[in-house]
């Protein structure tokens, strides 16, 4: 990401829920300042609760002293406090209209094989060029007025699903939904939050009884115990109807892709929980050619070889003060 902001000629588009003013963060600091001065159109918008307390004043007016146009993203209001609930996850990255880069990655330190060796988060963000690309730019450009039931253009086999519009603010669970109902082989998910809302869990359990190889893979141990306590409040169910529970135990797992069959697959910045759901701003690549799905399962698998799996018997058997604590994520769910 670095090399092609470095590498930029015309402009430079980056959207980041997360933006610290760690090493990691000052390197994109100063990397798009140095783009601004060469006379590069460069614009940051960062999400205001997500890192009002990271990103230093002093950062923001480097970036502003450059020429960087540097904006928050729903920033909390005495007028509208209440609008401080949704927010924007997206990370997005657009350069020059050519290269995108959209998924999981925020920009800390946490994210970097440089800054934490072998225990960074396990992550995934995807590079792709072209048409694409352009579309990703305009769904930057269409953030603050979205006409409705806008849609960036369909560009081949790959496309982006905001699920930002003032006509349906669920298009991305619907199309969730209707792809696990059209599976046949597989349905492999990659969550770091796994609360979704009714429907999803049964369309889930739906897919294993009838044959899907439906398989579930979460963090042993969550950045957001709570989450991860509403999370497991589900695990019987879904493993009562043959549904596979992975947990991933070497270190935090933020990546969230769903692969369906051998050809249909997503990855982007939406967790399978209320507010990726519902509430909050998110972006999704989706891909039906078979290419990502290929890529993205082999990274699945690499993955699976160090989680743990949830055994049905042993899961019937845990104590009771993990029991209550998982009512008590259960019941806060719909918040998470």
């Amino acid at each position: 990401m670095l090399r092609d902001i470095e590498c930029a000629q015309r402009s430079v588009r980056f959207e980041s829920y997360i933006f610290t003013s760690d090493p990691v963060g000052r390197q994109f600091v100063d990397t798009l300042a140095r783009c601004a001065t060469r006379g590069l159109d460069v614009r940051l918008r960062v999400d205001h609760l997500g890192s009002w307390r990271d990103l230093s004043n002093a950062d923001i007016e480097r970036l502003r002293a450059g020429g960087v146009h540097f904006e928050w993203s729903r920033p909390w209001s005495v007028r509208r406090p209440l609008a401080i609930n949704r927010r924007n996850h997206r990370k997005l990255l657009v350069v020059d209209e050519a290269i995108a880069y959209v998924g999981g990655f925020n920009v800390h330190a946490a994210s970097s094989l440089r800054s934490f060796g072998s225990a960074r988060w396990r992550d995934t963000h995807v590079r792709f060029v072209g048409k694409p690309a352009a579309a990703a730019a305009m769904v930057f450009d269409c953030y603050r007025d979205v006409p409705p039931d806008w849609l960036p253009p369909v560009t081949g086999s790959l496309w982006l699903l905001p699920n930002r519009s003032r006509a349906c603010r669920h298009r991305l669970r619907c199309v969730l939904n209707d792809t696990m109902i059209a599976a046949r082989s597989r349905i492999w998910v990659t969550t770091p939050y796994f609360v979704p809302d009714s429907r999803t869990q049964r369309l889930m359990r739906e897919a294993a009884v009838r044959g899907v190889d439906v398989l579930l893979l979460v963090p042993g141990n969550s950045d957001v115990p709570l989450a991860q306590w509403a999370a497991r409040a589900a695990y019987s169910r879904l493993l009562s109807c043959g549904v596979r529970i992975f947990e991933y135990v070497p270190r935090v797992l933020h990546a969230k892709t769903l692969l369906v069959d051998d050809r249909w697959a997503t990855v982007g910045t939406a967790n399978l929980d209320y507010r990726s759901l519902f509430v909050n701003d998110e972006l999704n690549l989706m891909d039906e050619s078979g290419e990502l799905n290929a890529l993205l399962a082999e990274s699945f698998l690499a993955a699976l070889c160090e989680a743990e799996p949830i055994r049905a018997h042993a899961w019937s058997q845990r104590k009771w003060p993990r029991r209550v604590a998982e009512s008590i994520g259960w019941w806060a769910r719909r918040w998470l």
